[in-house]
């Protein structure tokens, strides 16, 4: 009979789980398409394709969780997605749609139309790199700097908000400048945002709450990228304007 030292061991499996990597490459795809059908000047498709990265973003994590699916595999690999849909995806979006229209204002503007591109590129990643090195160390409440689905919500549902609308890139050139780069500093800010990961959605809520959403739908139906532009507008705004607020009333009570 063998000792329990000559039974040969089980060999750790290597593979991957399928269904919340799953998930997370159909994000990426929606990302890329988001890309392709920007250089075909299908921008109200590519928005929407981004748009729907976000919700695969949403629930792949959840997905992982809890079907217990979590490896480390699975995180840089959703750090990697992330980037191509909300780093690459709506800056080239944003750049064919707006920004490249700037070179027939003077040449310094076209320069400054796809240097701001880049700018909201790198910040994506370092802020994908600063999420993933100190996801562990912070309050699981906010968020240090406008998480890049938010940022690209901006940024694409601006293009979505217009196009729908019926007014082109290179009339609103000057305006989507200033969006794409503030959309990219306030994701390497040190502002925090609120995370809404500490909303319990398993305990009872008044009738009234209920309603409140069902009212949100009934307007957000009625002009969807207006409504989703102004919502991730005001979201990215209440970051600093907290921020300004809590200063205010530290010095007052300094005073």
């Amino acid at each position: 009979m063998e000792t329990p030292e000559e039974q040969p061991t089980k060999k750790r499996s290597r593979g991957i789980y399928l269904l919340p990597n799953l998930i997370t490459t159909a994000g990426l795809f929606a990302g890329f398409y988001g890309i392709v059908a920007a250089t075909q000047g299908k921008f109200e498709q590519a928005a929407v394709a981004i748009f729907i990265a976000m919700i695969l973003d949403a629930l792949d994590g959840r997905v992982a969780r809890m079907t217990n699916t979590q490896t480390e595999f699975g995180a840089e690999y959703d750090s990697l997605a992330d980037m191509g849909s909300f780093g690459l995806a709506p800056a080239l979006v944003m750049y064919e749609w707006s920004l490249s229209s700037l070179v027939n204002v003077s040449f310094t503007f076209g320069k400054l139309g796809w240097l701001a591109a880049f700018l909201y590129v790198a910040s994506a990643a370092l802020r994908l790199a600063r999420f993933n090195t100190r996801a562990s160390n912070t309050d699981k409440r906010y968020f240090q700097g406008l998480p890049s689905p938010a940022a690209a919500a901006v940024v694409v549902g601006f293009v979505w908000a217009c196009f729908d609308n019926g007014i082109a890139g290179d009339a609103v050139a000057m305006i989507s400048l200033p969006i794409i780069v503030f959309s990219g500093v306030m994701m390497v800010s040190n502002v925090s945002y609120y995370s809404f990961k500490d909303v319990d959605f398993h305990n009872k809520v008044p009738f009234m709450a209920m309603l409140a959403v069902v009212m949100i739908f009934v307007f957000a139906s009625i002009d969807p990228p207006i409504a989703l532009f102004g919502c991730f507008m005001l979201y990215a705004l209440s970051g600093p304007v907290l921020s300004i607020l809590r200063r205010f009333r530290k010095r007052g009570k300094a005073e």
